[in-house]
């Protein structure tokens, strides 16, 4: 979006009192009113047109600006329509509760938040959602901590944990996809790049939680979800598929886009071969996302999702977000305050704290996750690019300092979500949620270093604009 600048940029001052009045105005919403953020970004965007026009910038102009900004996120738009039919077609083919399945048979032992945290994670990846992840297997993990007396707050820390690890680390994830897309990273080099600082991270937190256990547990509730599921007859050893053809494609490399096609497909030639549920009901799906049918309602619950139809509101949203920073850029408001900061960064050690910083700070004044993402990856391009410094390292960041953490702020859509579903307020979880603020901590530390970034492919060889020192 940088190209849409106009001939004239305003003030710096001004630029920021805009940014000020807007952000205002979305966390106001989202926090007082308990808006969807959709509704406060519209009104932003028109806001923005209305000074537009108070600058004299004809209307095809800005009309041009939002067009080209949600253009940006064509490519996650895509990937998001087949991240609802993969989901989908993995839960009607059994993928997902075998893996499911997996990760309950690992619950047994003494260390009961490693345990809970760990089993989040897994599954987290499979759902490729952290809403998802906390809102079914994360509240059975709060029933068995009541039943036990075990800290809902350390709980609870351990559940947020694992779900945004699982979160920031699927392919499945709209996060993750949105992430690599708008900095135009492929999603699996994207993933491989933040193993550097979410593999420590995740061991950290681990030893953490096992420090932090007790030594009794009990698993008889997960049990009774891993008895339900066996039960479905969902789980076949033709489940495993789909996931290992997702795997040999990433092995070979294969973009992401065909990777989730061909296992979507997959997955689909497999339930219905095997008459998980007839076929018009199985190409419906695909729309309108599985139904679980069990005689449990909760892992009903677990079961039901996916299909293009759930994506709409990621979607929608992501398209709203784009052309709102389509018209700060063409109004010339993000690159006033760009120019200001394009003139102080010089060292790859700033650039990466600012982005992270940035990232930080938009999660707190906004309270939006996607905002996070989308705004400082188009913020810190053109300022990566001028360090030399490969896009993956600026998607990492995003993912460091933008997704993981929003369920730190307790007036978030990720906060207010988290405290209601599983009962303990952000503010009683937040010092056990290790994971979500080691992340930063981490991708701080290797920018203050220089360990673990790389360099553009067309620029190794160059020196960079400034060390690390």
């Amino acid at each position: 979006m940088l190209h849409l600048q106009p001939k004239k940029l305003p003030h710096l001052m001004e630029a920021c009192s805009i940014l000020t009045v807007i952000i205002f105005i979305i966390s106001y919403f989202i926090i007082n009113i308990q808006s969807p953020p959709h509704v406060p970004i519209l009104i932003a965007i028109l806001l923005m047109t209305s000074y537009g026009f108070v600058k004299k910038i004809p209307f095809q102009t800005l009309q041009y600006g939002m067009i080209q900004g949600a253009q940006t996120g064509m490519g996650a738009v895509l990937l998001f329509f087949l991240i609802g039919i993969l989901i989908s077609s993995w839960m009607a083919s059994g993928t997902i509760p075998v893996l499911m399945n997996a990760a309950f048979s690992l619950s047994g032992g003494p260390w009961f938040l490693a345990v809970t945290f760990a089993i989040t994670a897994i599954t987290g990846v499979a759902l490729g959602s952290s809403f998802t992840t906390a809102a079914t297997v994360g509240v059975a993990f709060i029933g068995v901590a009541q039943s036990m007396d075990i800290s809902l707050a350390m709980t609870a820390g351990a559940v947020v944990s694992g779900a945004f690890f699982g979160d920031k680390m699927s392919p499945l994830s709209d996060t993750t996809n949105l992430a690599s897309t708008v900095v135009k990273v492929d999603l699996f080099d994207h993933i491989k790049n933040m193993a550097w600082t979410t593999i420590p991270a995740f061991i950290i937190t681990f030893i953490a939680f096992i420090l932090l256990s007790s030594n009794r547990s009990d698993g008889s509730q997960l049990n009774s979800f891993q008895s339900v599921i066996n039960d479905s007859g969902l789980i076949h050893w033709t489940s495993w598929i789909p996931l290992i053809v997702l795997i040999v494609m990433t092995l070979f490399k294969r973009p992401a886009f065909i990777s989730l096609a061909l296992s979507s497909v997959a997955a689909t030639i497999i339930a219905g071969s095997r008459g998980v549920i007839s076929w018009n009901s199985l190409w419906a799906t695909w729309f309108n996302g599985f139904t679980g049918d069990t005689k449990s309602d909760a892992v009903n619950e677990l079961l039901t999702r996916g299909g293009i139809n759930g994506m709409l509101f990621t979607i929608s949203l992501v398209i709203l977000a784009l052309a709102l920073g389509g018209l700060f850029f063409v109004t010339g408001v993000i690159p006033s305050v760009l120019e200001k900061i394009q003139n102080t960064l010089r060292t790859v050690r700033a650039v990466t704290i600012s982005a992270a910083l940035t990232a930080i700070g938009i999660n707190v004044a906004i309270g939006e996750q996607y905002l996070s993402i989308l705004l400082t990856g188009e913020a810190y391009q053109d300022i990566y690019e001028k360090t030399h410094l490969a896009k993956k390292n600026l998607s990492r960041t995003l993912e460091d300092a933008g997704t993981v953490i929003n369920p730190l702020v307790p007036w978030s859509v990720c906060g207010v979500f988290l405290s209601d579903v599983l009962g303990v307020s952000v503010i009683h979880y937040l010092p056990f949620a290790i994971f979500c603020y080691l992340c930063p901590v981490m991708t701080i530390i290797f920018g203050w270093t220089g360990k673990t970034l790389t360099q553009s492919r067309t620029d190794k060889g160059a020196s960079t604009i400034g060390e690390a020192k």
